[in-house]
């Protein structure tokens, strides 16, 4: 057996580390020389500094090598190189090999979750096996070890169940959910909203708007999951909820850390310039708002993000415009 980790950012990278101990598991760094890092000095100093990483794990820069005769794929590479990588890799890809992803975003243009692309790449592939694993997981406090918990959703229930032995630790708990639609649009939508939490916080604003942010953001979420068709339950526990919730709160998201920066006034081009990764929601609330178009649901906090984002819209007047929004239902 052999885990092929594509993708050496601060999630790719722990997700691998956490694997190398029990299961043989080669990472693939787009970059030669942090592979040549992990190989000598079991570090990642550019996306993970400070952390020592397993032993076991073997990194290379050669994408054909690390993905031959994996018996599981775990996909750690930005929405916006995604579908070139997996191109790339497609030729050494038998079509039952479980495909896991762990990003969390919207092709833009052709408004896919990554599986999809996953699927429109390799379309003999088994889909039952092409899955993500999501949930509030901030990569520093994973390698810390701090207690988490996350979710591998798999339509294919078994071969999920099968992975989660290799990721369950007694400091990483891992759920299994056959809900893959909810599941990875839940990943995707909170990263939108984790902006928007920023923006309140870069603003000083305290616990009263965050927890108001945080209950009508789900409520945004939950609405387009569904219409997507995700299952409802999926958006109450830990890749809907459990994510948003974390995301919302930490100065560790690169989502807050951009919201954050536009609350105080802050350019998006200078933010953005000074982030060695890539902050999802910055590209996928377009695609956002156009499956929300596409599925007729409402999303004013994400409108308003996206205003602020692509219309160089004052953070506070967008503030302004949801707060004094037509009176309504809270079930509306």
């Amino acid at each position: 057996m052999k885990y092929a980790v594509i993708g050496a950012g601060s999630w790719g990278t722990t997700v691998a580390s956490l694997c190398a101990p029990f299961v043989p598991t080669t990472i693939w760094a787009r970059r030669a020389e942090v592979a040549r890092e992990i190989n000598r000095t079991h570090r990642n100093k550019r996306y993970l500094k400070g952390f020592e990483l397993s032993p076991e794990l073997v990194a290379t820069n050669d994408l054909h090598q690390a993905a031959t005769d994996a018996s599981v794929i775990v996909m750690g590479v930005p929405s916006h190189g995604y579908r070139d990588v997996l191109v790339q890799m497609k030729d050494a890809i038998a079509a039952d090999v479980p495909i896991l992803s762990l990003t969390k975003g919207i092709e833009a243009g052709t408004l896919m979750r990554m599986t999809e692309v996953t699927m429109d790449v390799l379309p003999n592939h088994d889909r039952s096996v092409v899955g993500v694993l999501t949930g509030p997981n901030l990569a520093r406090e994973i390698m810390e070890g701090q207690p988490a918990a996350t979710v591998i959703a798999m339509e294919d229930q078994d071969e999920a169940r099968s992975i989660q032995q290799v990721f369950t630790s007694p400091r990483l708990r891992v759920y299994t959910n056959p809900d893959v639609i909810g599941s990875e649009s839940g990943g995707a939508l909170k990263n939108v909203m984790a902006m928007a939490a920023g923006m309140a916080a870069g603003r000083g604003l305290g616990d009263n708007t965050l927890a108001t942010l945080i209950t009508r953001a789900l409520a945004e979420m939950t609405r387009l999951g569904v219409a997507m068709g995700g299952d409802v339950r999926t958006f109450a526990g830990l890749a809907g909820l459990g994510d948003l919730i974390a995301t919302c709160n930490s100065t560790q998201s690169r989502n807050h850390q951009v919201g954050y920066g536009l609350g105080q006034g802050r350019k998006l081009k200078d933010i953005v310039e000074e982030m060695s990764m890539v902050a999802e929601g910055v590209k996928s609330t377009r695609g956002v708002l156009a499956l929300a178009d596409r599925h007729s649901v409402e999303m004013p906090i994400a409108e308003k993000v996206g205003a602020v984002l692509y219309d160089n819209a004052d953070v506070g007047q967008a503030l302004h415009e949801l707060m004094t929004r037509e009176s309504r239902s809270e079930f509306e």
